[in-house]
């Protein structure tokens, strides 16, 4: 799962070894540090997709998304990011997201083929 935050982006998947721990992993130690605290066990892996790790338990991880819900106060997610690289990969990463949006044929398709077909009791008054 990737979870963009506004001071940071994690990938947590489950650890291998062990299903009710997550490993969190980053490009960006600050990231961990940030979202997880400094405190937290990061560990450093230069041969992987993700440099930086950190195991989580499941509850643990669940509490720091739940308070980082709560803690939502901005109307505009991306004005929020204040990390000048961060806020730029979030916009690369939007700008897809409205290409992904734009080439979407499914609703349009769905839209045009039901625009003139009716149903039983569609003329019908309430």
């Amino acid at each position: 799962m990737w979870i963009c935050l506004n001071n940071g982006f994690v990938s947590v998947v489950v650890d291998r070894d062990d299903s009710e721990r997550l490993l969190v992993r980053a490009r960006r130690k600050r990231d961990l540090e940030k979202i997880l605290g400094k405190d937290s066990e990061i560990f450093e892996d230069p041969a992987a997709d993700y440099r930086w790790r950190c195991f989580v338990g499941r509850p643990d991880f669940k509490k720091i998304v739940d308070q980082r819900i709560d803690a939502i106060d901005y109307p505009n997610f991306k004005n929020s990011v204040i990390d000048e690289d961060l806020h730029q990969l979030y916009m690369e990463f939007w700008t897809l997201h409205h290409r992904y949006q734009k080439a979407d044929r499914s609703a349009a398709t769905r839209n045009r083929r039901n625009h003139f077909s009716r149903e039983p009791g569609d003329l019908e008054k309430p």
